[in-house]
């Protein structure tokens, strides 16, 4: 379906080119009228000056060629005549004539006729011819004539002007229908950028901002956003109410094993579906969270805010156990991606590399031109390539030796997905272990897939 923008720009250029069309034409009509009654004008003067030269010259009329002074009566063919018979059937010609004679109509009223007729070599002419009655008593034919090339030429002449007019006209029809359409376009633009910042400063939109013809939508969204926010805020407490819900009795029943587990039964098994139970609750609850929160907030994070807050809780976990955490990050990197989830996301990076490196952790923060990326490397035994894609399935472990529930890339992938981002693992050049790659769009937008 064509934009509104495609729509309004194509019907002001058909109604531009059908005014454009519709001008020419008229104008052209105009024109050509004119040109015939100016061309009409000219040769009912040059009749009038031969009436009035052959009024002394009735008795010599060889005279005429000496009193008509038009320099085109001289020359063979020159496309501009003149010619008078006598009641005797003789012709007398200006010498542009040669040895022609032009055909003279019937004379059909006492007023000059104007005709058109052949001349000299089949040319096409256009003349005036009247029986004149002089003083003298004698009567005279008194005809003068213009090749029609002439006014064809004229015609041409004056179409060729009035076409570079109609020319600029259309390009200024065009550019005023381009000007029109962004000028009425104007306020949705800014209804849509309003609408995709609507999160930053979480007010409504006032409809005040926007023409009478707009202001019932931006109602309507007002209303839509409200509701939307309603929604994101239930889920979350939905969620975290499910969540504090079932922490309970997972802890009574974590407890009970371990009271068994004192008293000399075997309990391992039972912890350990106990511990994968809490850890697919956790990742139903993320799930839950995340796309709720993708799909109907714009929130932003200071990045670098959540960066630090992890840092201080895992430098105070691998100084215990005798490992070092290297950090490198720029401050003041935001990214449109709930607080909660980010930190979620690099928890479970950096408890993994904790949990599996030898004695060193780095995590490096970068902004580049078309992104965000976060690097977490470790220098433990890595993941080969052809098992990495194992790993980030859910539930998928690797080597059962450590403890884990083999959920934590699981989930970091499913809150990236939420948010179109996405992890990538691979192996550190500088530490030589696990390398993991989270690259954020750097303006991220929800997606539901």
């Amino acid at each position: 379906m064509l934009s509104l923008r495609q729509r309004a720009l194509m019907g002001g250029i058909a109604a531009g080119a059908l005014s454009v069309g519709v001008g020419t034409l008229a104008v052209f009509s105009y024109i050509d009228s004119r040109v015939s009654e100016q061309f009409d004008s000219e040769l009912k003067d040059r009749h009038t000056r031969l009436v009035v030269g052959l009024s002394v010259a009735t008795q010599n009329p060889d005279a005429l060629r000496d009193l008509m002074f038009d320099p085109n009566y001289k020359a063979p063919y020159s496309g501009r005549y003149w010619q008078v018979t006598n009641s005797a059937g003789e012709f007398f010609t200006s010498a542009s004539l040669f040895d022609e004679t032009i055909e003279e109509p019937p004379a059909t009223s006492e007023g000059a006729t104007i005709w058109n007729t052949s001349g000299p070599e089949g040319e096409v002419l256009r003349g005036v011819f009247q029986e004149i009655t002089y003083e003298d008593g004698t009567v005279w034919g008194v005809s003068v004539a213009e090749s029609r090339a002439e006014l064809i030429n004229e015609r041409r002449a004056a179409q060729r002007s009035l076409l570079l007019v109609f020319a600029v006209v259309g390009l200024i029809c065009v550019a005023s229908a381009l000007l029109l359409t962004s000028v009425i376009l104007r306020p949705l633009r800014k209804l849509r950028s309003d609408v995709a910042h609507r999160w930053d400063t979480d007010l409504d939109l006032r409809a005040n901002d926007y023409p009478d013809e707009v202001a019932p939508l931006v109602g309507d969204l007002n209303q839509l956003l409200r509701r939307n926010r309603d929604i994101v805020s239930g889920s979350r407490r939905q969620a975290a109410d499910l969540a504090h819900a079932l922490k309970t009795p997972t802890a009574i029943l974590r407890n009970e094993l371990r009271t068994l587990s004192e008293d000399g039964a075997k309990t391992e098994t039972a912890e350990e579906a106990l511990g994968r139970i809490d850890a697919q609750l956790g990742r139903s609850l993320a799930r839950m969270r995340a796309i709720n929160t993708a799909e109907l907030t714009h929130s932003r994070t200071n990045l670098s805010n959540s960066v630090s807050r992890l840092v201080r809780l895992f430098k105070t976990i691998t100084e215990e156990q005798g490992k070092h955490l290297i950090v490198a990050y720029n401050p003041e990197i935001w990214v449109r991606m709930d607080a909660q989830d980010v930190e979620e996301v690099l928890g479970n990076l950096l408890d993994n590399a904790v949990k599996w490196c030898r004695s060193t952790v780095r995590l490096t923060l970068s902004q580049k031109s078309d992104c965000i990326e976060i690097r977490v490397e470790d220098d433990g035994p890595g993941i080969p390539e052809d098992a990495q894609h194992e790993a980030l399935r859910s539930g998928g472990r690797l080597d059962t030796s450590v403890s884990g529930n083999g959920l934590g890339l699981a989930i970091a992938v499913d809150l990236l997905n939420a948010y179109g981002a996405s992890l990538e693992l691979g192996k550190s050049d500088a530490l030589g272990g696990l390398e993991s790659c989270v690259v954020l769009p750097a303006e991220i937008r929800a997606t539901t897939g």
